[in-house]
């Protein structure tokens, strides 16, 4: 079964750390860009933090120095390190897969939704005290 799996979500306090990871399966990540995006209610599914196929970082300004994203291709997996998490940190956090992707899947607003290979479940984050 091809599919990503995200886990490491909960509930943490203010000013605490929390580490996600996705997990793929059925198919290998090497050459696949990965992307963190986010989505709070009423609001749409947002960029937070991607690498690249070729090993470029990106972070959406309000996580730049807070979040830290690296990839495991020996385990198959992405983690995506939040430090300093804040109550505005809160929503459901999914990781996606774009075969050959490049930074653009994270930020570029007029990216086709068809180009993405594959969405996890998503896993809650809760910054609350």
């Amino acid at each position: 079964q091809v599919e990503l799996v995200e886990s490491g979500g909960g509930l943490v306090q203010p000013g605490g750390s929390l580490t996600l990871s996705c997990a793929a399966s059925g198919f290998s990540l090497h050459n696949y860009g990965i992307g963190w995006f986010r989505q709070v209610p009423g609001k749409e599914r947002e960029g937070i933090s991607c690498i690249s196929s070729d090993g470029n970082l990106w972070y959406e300004d309000d996580v730049k120095g807070r979040f830290t994203i690296s990839r495991d291709d020996g385990k198959n997996t992405v983690s995506l390190e939040m430090n300093s998490l804040k109550p505005e940190d809160t929503a459901v956090y999914y990781c996606t897969a774009v075969s050959l992707g490049d930074l653009s899947m994270c930020y570029g607003t007029d990216y086709p939704l068809s180009e993405y290979d594959y969405w996890g479940q998503g896993t809650q984050v809760i910054v609350s005290s």
